[in-house]
């Protein structure tokens, strides 16, 4: 049920990440926020509630409320045009949360499940996540608008690689899941960001700022 949810993770920061780059417009990526925020509220209940104690599917469940809560909060905030500050600074309180997701799921998924490299590939997509979110704090905490565009790249991209592909390997083929899988997602994570980072050029510096994002990031607010 976990890689299912995956999908739909990957489906949402694609759309979200075009929304950043001005590709989606307006409103219309609130749907599909609440569609996968309701989602991952919801299933990780019942993960929990019908886990028997069992540590590892509680400690799996318990990360998907980061998602459910963060696609919610972006819906609303286009719903009703809040300000984005709030979300940027959630956005870092889960970029920190997910850094220890990535080191539990590398210390302790084989540990829990017998299954080391599956602990593995858990453990890059919760590290690529984190720095999306961090990215997101940038962009909406600090203000730093130079980024839009290319956190919203970068996010569109993580959808596919840290969503779709993860997601329909592990629903249909888990004994692809190899050592060699996780080094690939890895090194595509790390080349994307350098490549967008190098070709989208943003800057730190408030100079220029507004110029850089196509609208304001509360429009487009979201992970």
């Amino acid at each position: 049920m976990a890689a299912v949810g995956l999908l739909y993770v990957g489906a949402v920061l694609f759309v979200n990440g075009l929304a950043l780059v001005g590709l989606v417009k307006g409103t219309s990526m609130i749907p599909m926020n609440l569609f996968v925020g309701i989602l991952q509220v919801v299933t990780p209940f019942y993960l929990i509630f019908s886990a028997k104690g069992d540590q590892a599917v509680i400690v799996g469940a318990s990360g998907l409320f980061l998602f459910g809560f963060t696609y919610l909060y972006v819906a609303m905030n286009n719903a009703f045009n809040l300000d984005g500050t709030g979300l940027g600074w959630f956005c870092l309180f889960v970029a920190i949360t997910a850094c220890v997701y990535s080191y539990w799921n590398f210390a302790n998924y084989a540990a829990l499940t017998g299954s080391g490299t599956v602990g593995d590939l858990l453990g890059v997509l919760w590290a690529s996540w984190a720095v999306l979110w961090l990215l997101f704090w940038f962009v909406l905490g600090l203000g730093k608008t130079s980024f839009t565009v290319f956190t919203g790249a970068w996010c569109a991209a993580q959808g596919i690689y840290t969503g779709l592909v993860p997601a329909l390997i592990l629903i249909n083929f888990p004994s692809a899941v190899t050592s060699t899988l996780v080094v690939i997602i890895a090194a595509v994570s790390v080349a994307t960001f350098i490549i967008f980072f190098v070709t989208l050029k943003p800057r730190w510096a408030a100079v220029s700022e507004a110029a850089s994002a196509p609208s304001s990031p509360t429009a487009y607010s979201g992970a």
